[in-house]
């Protein structure tokens, strides 16, 4: 798994995110962490390095907003936004 120490993204890619607003490069990343953990907060959270209470505040804005959220991996899990 990508680290701080060994991430090494395609200059490409990263030239991508020139312009965009921090808070929505923010979105769409935790939003596809979360798509990749097929919807478990609390693996997401583990890979992003915060907390999931963060976690879960950030999703509970997001659906404010009216942006898709992927559901949690288990509807009987605590684990959910």
């Amino acid at each position: 798994m990508p680290t701080a120490y060994n991430l090494h993204p395609d200059p490409t890619a990263t030239l991508q995110l020139v312009g965009l607003q921090a808070a929505d490069v923010e979105r769409e990343l935790i939003l596809a962490t979360l798509r990749a953990t097929h919807g478990n907060r609390t693996h997401a959270a583990a890979i992003l390095a915060i907390s999931i209470r963060t976690l879960r505040n950030k999703l509970h804005e997001y659906l404010e907003d009216g942006i898709d959220v992927p559901p949690p991996h288990d509807a009987g899990n605590s684990d959910e936004a």
